[in-house]
């Protein structure tokens, strides 16, 4: 480690990102299950995390899965099936049909459409929430006018401009499905996210801020689709006295185990939020006088604060080059860069990770359509512009953006270390 280090002594105990934050009530309702000998896909802890889920977000029905991803995989066949019928076992819902995505988000968001057989159309994302940009979505519309789903994410806990969205796709007779994986509490325009979507999704994944170790949640308001949920995440089976099965089924369930750590976690959801917010201001005092910005916060937006995140200036970036799976970085004063910044953090025991990679960067989806404000920048259709010449707000804010230690358990002292070190970087 350089001299602009010295005497910054390395955490002991290892500051992370974003751990999971156990109260105690949670296994109090783990033992109960056990007590009662529910330790199946049925018991009281089901029954209340989705009454409370479904009180919370104000929708009229919440169905309790193994995972957030379980939960979209079943909001796009549900979709799928609505827009274009039933299909045979062994053909997908969206076979032959594009998809609008967001395109800075988790792989988990877009990966159940290739499940379904769809092929992922990913929109750019916008400064202003680091989410969807709506102008983007509407100069899809243009470019693929047929499109009837559109899959809306929003990073990092902060809720994106879903009116804007929802709007564009009434306009175009599309339906929305609104991964609030890492938003759940977070509220746009007072309501809760996960109200807007026609099928809406949150998650109870370890580093999430509220956890059961794993487990996710399904929202909708037909009482059609959450029973067709219920069916099929216990493998479809039919109402009849043996195992009857007249189409393709899942595992999908959540555990009355993993309910209870959700159910014990629950009550906790406000404090959660407020110490998230607490790390996130005093970071963003902390930086007041360097050459970055945090994840911004749009207008008539209360965010979950889930995780900190920080993009450096333009002009204030050092020399960084990434491979598929190495970066390298040149040292220049007054200068930095993400991958120098995760680095020194790491030196000293403190967890970041780079911004999510937008998914059209990603090996698996390079041949799929990628559209921005300016129309196509890669795909097949005469709306093909030169990447060159285009921007790609995605693939900026991957380049200059990091995410920070967001512990809850972290302490004041400990994040003052943090800003220091990120001080130092720029020295």
């Amino acid at each position: 480690m350089d001299s602009r280090f010295d005497g910054i002594k390395r955490f002991d105990k290892k500051v992370w990102l974003a751990s999971p934050t156990m109260h105690g009530d949670e296994k109090k309702w783990v033992n109960d299950a056990i007590d009662k000998n529910w330790v199946t896909t049925l018991g009281e802890n089901i029954n209340e995390v989705e009454r409370i889920v479904q009180d919370k977000i104000q929708r009229k029905y919440a169905v309790g899965l193994s995972s957030g991803t379980a939960a979209l995989h079943l909001a796009i066949r549900l979709a799928g099936e609505k827009l274009y019928g039933p299909r045979p076992c062994n053909v997908g819902t969206l076979t032959g049909q594009k998809v609008f995505c967001s395109d800075m988000t988790f792989d988990a968001t877009v990966n159940p459409i290739a499940y379904e057989g769809g092929e992922a159309v990913f929109i750019d994302s916008e400064y202003d929430s680091w989410n969807m940009s709506p102008e983007a979505l509407e100069k899809a519309f243009e470019i693929f006018p047929d499109v009837k789903l559109i899959v809306v994410a929003y990073l990092y806990g902060t809720p994106g401009k879903i009116d804007e969205i929802r709007k564009i796709a009434d306009d175009h007779g599309a339906l929305i499905i609104e991964d609030a994986a890492e938003s759940f509490g977070a509220t746009y325009k007072g309501a809760q996210t996960g109200k807007f979507g026609d099928y809406s999704i949150i998650s109870f994944n370890g580093n999430k801020i509220i956890t059961g170790s794993s487990g996710g949640m399904l929202l909708t308001d037909s009482e059609y689709d959450c029973h067709k949920v219920r069916k099929l995440s216990t493998q479809a089976r039919e109402n009849a006295p043996w195992y009857q099965h007249e189409e393709l089924g899942y595992n999908y369930r959540m555990s009355n185990i993993i309910a209870g750590v959700v159910r014990g976690q629950l009550p906790y959801l406000d404090e959660h939020i407020a110490l998230k917010k607490k790390i996130y201001e005093r970071y963003r005092e902390g930086f007041k006088d360097l050459p970055v910005s945090m994840n911004p916060i749009p207008d008539n937006t209360e965010p979950n604060y889930w995780l900190s995140c920080l993009i450096i200036d333009k002009d204030a970036m050092c020399p960084q080059v990434r491979s598929e799976r190495e970066a390298l970085y040149i040292t220049e004063s007054g200068k930095s860069c993400p991958t120098e910044i995760l680095d020194s953090m790491m030196a000293f025991n403190a967890e970041g990770r780079p911004i999510w990679k937008p998914l059209h960067m990603q090996p698996m989806y390079r041949n799929n359509s990628f559209v921005s404000t300016e129309g196509l920048l890669r795909g097949r259709s005469n709306a093909y512009i030169d990447e060159g010449t285009a921007s790609d707000i995605s693939m900026d804010i991957f380049e200059r953006g990091l995410c920070l230690p967001s512990d809850i358990t972290m302490t004041e002292e400990e994040q003052d270390v943090i800003i220091d070190i990120i001080h130092r970087c720029f020295l």
